[in-house]
């Protein structure tokens, strides 16, 4: 019996509690029911672990290419700044919290399959880090609260279950107003974001052309990589806060900020030069924890959608926002252009207004959320109001981008401290909601929260069987305006059309590719 209860200890205290090896295990239990060859599993496994604790390691690298450029920001403008980054703080928080992280995440994938097996929300959501990044949120906001281990699996659980199956349909009249069918769903927690820019779009480009229908220059294409991206904007804003701050607070001060480690600035030249290093380290750092992101996701994705296929006949899959990028290219870039001004006009509007008048951090553009983010919105955007559409919709996510992570800032307690946080609007916005109602306390904050993911459902239910199902196309308005002629049912490239047929093609299976996945923040 003493070795029984010994191993049981070691299997609770050592195994399922260390969230790399949980992540492993459910991994291969995925590959089992998908009757791969001992192999795969025993790889496949091993990989996803590799994965979780490559996330770990480049966390430790975006913290400290951070840390100096929190000290100027503070000491610059005498207000604490963050750059959203998903990866990065949950990387953080995965020290203290990964095992019930991984059971919620565990719980919340179990709870969306019921309900889109037993409701009209027939949505998968297949987009593994982004149900992490949640998991990891919920997670932190309920901890934080006070509330104990099991309420926050259970409770976080539910929760998740509802968003992962909610949010899809929410955004599914825009998706397939872009898509033009009903084949995929956007399963991404930028959705607030996307709707915004679908409805913008709708209210002012009822005359605009696509954004398809203009060509531009070919040296701004290489903001398409997100690392390259990341790591210029990085470079840009640490030049840009180190001159602020060497001007304001001198040198023997500005040239201590990258003193941490033994080796401060020596002079002007020499500190430059180390801030642009720390904007490229803070590139290679993201890049780190992405590749960890993707190694784990090439393994469990599909060891989720194996299982998810047996369980939800018909389903939808919900995919990462890459999935719209092809469907409208030039609004990638136009969308994450405008993204990228309107945080700069929120960070402004911070500055001045809401930082002095309300304490709310300064949040500055991170260039992964307004990628990715402000690529689908232009994208959604441009579907409904075409080029001007695709700007003001996409200006407008990157205002939600900016304002909401400072609002969730408020919730998440001692990680409130922390250079970084959750970048892309759902977890603002839901973020903030529960870590309100969970300060209520005890068993009236767990009842509360359930109301407001039963709230959420319900709101969910009564979109797919009154918008969605009826046939409602938000871009309707603007095609009569066009004289565009309503599209039939679109078919694959290469498929014979009788002559004369007004037909919308799907875009190739194999061309253009989406970015991949996990490079979504």
């Amino acid at each position: 019996m003493d070795r029984l209860v010994s191993f049981a200890e070691f299997l609770v205290n050592e195994v399922l509690s260390q969230p790399a090896y949980l992540i492993g295990i459910i991994t291969a239990v995925g590959l089992i029911a998908l009757r791969k060859s001992a192999g795969q599993i025993v790889g496949g496994a091993i990989k996803a672990t590799l994965g979780f604790l490559l996330i770990g390691a480049g966390a430790g690298l975006v913290v400290g290419s951070l840390a100096p450029l929190g000290e100027m920001i503070q000491g610059a403008t005498g207000a604490h700044g963050v750059i959203p980054t998903n990866e990065a703080i949950v990387g953080i928080a995965q020290a203290e919290f990964g095992a019930r992280v991984a059971w919620l995440m565990i719980a919340g994938f179990a709870v969306s399959l019921l309900l889109a097996r037993f409701t009209p929300l027939r949505y998968v959501f297949l987009t593994g880090h982004h149900m992490l990044f949640m998991a990891t949120l919920l997670t932190m906001v309920l901890a934080t609260a006070g509330q104990g281990s099991v309420a926050v699996v259970i409770v976080g659980g539910v929760l998740l279950g509802i968003l992962l199956v909610a949010m899809p349909a929410f955004a599914h009249p825009w998706t397939k107003r872009i898509t033009g069918n009903n084949s995929v769903a956007i399963g991404h927690f930028g959705t607030a974001g996307y709707i915004t820019a679908g409805a913008a779009g709708q209210l002012v480009g009822k005359r605009s052309r696509s954004t398809e229908e203009m060509n531009l220059p070919e040296g701004l294409r290489f903001l398409r990589d997100s690392m390259v991206a990341t790591a210029l904007s990085m470079v840009l804003i640490y030049v840009i806060m180190s001159v602020v701050f060497l001007a304001k607070a001198g040198q023997d001060v500005a040239f201590a900020a990258f003193g941490a480690d033994g080796a401060a600035a020596t002079d002007v030249g020499n500190y430059l030069m180390k801030s642009v290093m720390q904007g490229l380290q803070f590139g290679i750092a993201v890049a780190v924890i992405l590749f960890g992101v993707r190694t784990i996701l090439g393994e469990l994705v599909p060891a989720f959608q194996g299982i998810a296929n047996k369980l939800v006949p018909k389903a939808v899959p919900s995919l990462d926002a890459p999935i719209v990028f092809p469907y409208a290219q030039n609004a990638v870039l136009i969308g994450f252009l405008s993204s990228f001004v309107g945080g700069l006009v929120s960070l402004g509007l911070l500055t001045w207004i809401f930082n002095p008048a309300f304490g709310l951090a300064l949040v500055l553009p991170g260039l992964v959320p307004h990628f990715f983010t402000g690529g689908a919105a232009g994208v959604y955007g441009n579907a409904t109001g075409g080029r001007r559409g695709a700007v003001v919709g996409a200006f407008l996510n990157g205002v939600l981008i900016t304002f909401l992570p400072a609002l969730l800032l408020k919730v998440l307690g001692a990680f409130g401290e922390e250079n970084t946080t959750f970048g892309d609007a759902d977890f603002g916005w839901f973020g903030a909601i529960i870590g309100n109602v969970a300060k209520v306390g005890g068993g009236a904050a767990i009842v509360l929260m359930l109301a407001v993911g039963a709230v959420l459902l319900a709101g969910a239910i009564v979109m797919q069987k009154r918008v969605v199902e009826t046939g409602w196309d938000p871009g309707a308005r603007r095609d009569a305006a066009l004289g565009v002629p309503v599209p039939a049912a679109p078919v694959p490239a290469n498929t014979a059309v009788p002559a004369g047929s007004q037909v919308r093609i799907a875009p190739p299976a194999g061309a253009p590719a989406p970015p991949p996945p996990t490079d979504a923040g």
